[in-house]
């Protein structure tokens, strides 16, 4: 394999919350960049994380094979980062994570380029979730049109920029009752940092060809105790409320045309009714974080650094709970 320094890397969504994690860290390990997104006028952020020259952003959209194509010229490797957490007129489940995806494969498989694809724990064709589905399309579309690919499947994913806890911490600051759905729901909170390390040991070809890992932190807590984790984290005592699924499942019909932290949809309802961890076949077969060689880091060790700005008091003063 090449030096990382001759090596270009085509990162498809590397602007989004966990692209720019996996952009630095390939950015570190010297690689060549481009960055492929719907709309370069946005990813301007992701130029610091390099070297002048380092990182290029050019367009792409996942439903014009063209721009995929014309975006991988001369890649080696390619990381496929896009997905959505909700639908938007032609932004679609589907059309991003399933065709969207295959297209990219299809086009790696074209010019020989290895390729590393996200998806998510709980990516099942069979899914209640829409998401999940497609998710699962994606996988398939992708090993079929490169069997050698690396799929990385994480649980929540958290991090300074992430829409998970700091969603919850903003809610908790503007409201005095904390309803929280899928409260016994299992989940596997994992740091973005992590899960970028892992993809750039994908990328620098130190998973398995056609494996499928699986990423998740050192703790498996239950959605409750996410929240309690992020209310005692800003220092605000609320109390929560546990809602049934067939209250959130009618409640998110409503909620899925609120703005911004209070949106819920009925597919993301959906999607909290399933627990998101780690298989237990994925730890005996190493395809883990820890078969990575890297240590996770827990939700309460790193929260604490990006969530201070939800505190009645501020960054440095503590005055209890409020």
């Amino acid at each position: 394999m090449a030096a990382p320094i001759d090596t270009l890397v085509t990162v498809f969504g590397g602007s989004g919350f966990v692209g720019r994690h996996v952009v630095r860290a390939l950015a570190k390990r010297e690689y060549r960049i481009r960055v492929a997104v719907r709309r370069p006028e946005l990813a301007g952020h992701l130029q610091p994380l390099g070297r002048v020259g380092q990182i290029n952003i050019v367009q792409a959209n996942l439903r014009h094979p063209a721009s995929v194509k014309a975006a991988m010229r001369d890649a080696s490797i390619v990381v496929n980062l896009v997905g959505i957490l909700t639908e938007s007129g032609a932004q679609t489940f589907d059309a991003v994570q399933a065709r969207g995806a295959g297209a990219v494969a299809q086009a790696a498989a074209e010019i020989g380029a290895r390729m590393v694809q996200f998806s998510a724990i709980g990516a099942n064709a069979d899914s209640e979730s829409a998401y999940a589905r497609a998710k699962a399309a994606g996988e398939q579309a992708v090993l079929a049109a490169v069997p050698s690919a690396t799929i990385l499947r994480p649980s929540i994913v958290f991090g300074p920029e992430d829409q998970f806890t700091n969603r919850f911490a903003n809610l908790a600051r503007m409201a005095p009752v904390m309803p929280v759905f899928g409260a016994t729901t299992k989940m596997q909170p994992v740091y973005v940092g992590d899960v970028a390390q892992a993809a750039a040991d994908a990328v620098d070809g130190k998973t398995r060809p056609g494996a499928t890992y699986e990423l998740g932190g050192p703790e498996v807590l239950t959605m409750s105790e996410i929240i309690d984790i992020i209310l005692a984290t800003i220092e605000r005592k609320r109390m929560t409320l546990p809602v049934p699924t067939a209250i959130a499942k009618l409640q998110s019909y409503f909620l899925q045309f609120a703005p911004g932290d209070f949106k819920l949809t009925p597919d993301q309802v959906a999607m909290l009714g399933v627990d998101n961890v780690v298989s237990e076949a994925a730890k005996v077969a190493g395809l883990t974080l820890d078969g990575l060689g890297i240590a996770a880091d827990s939700l309460e060790a790193i929260a604490p650094q990006y969530l201070w700005r939800f505190r009645a008091t501020g960054q440095f003063a503590h005055n209890g709970m409020n």
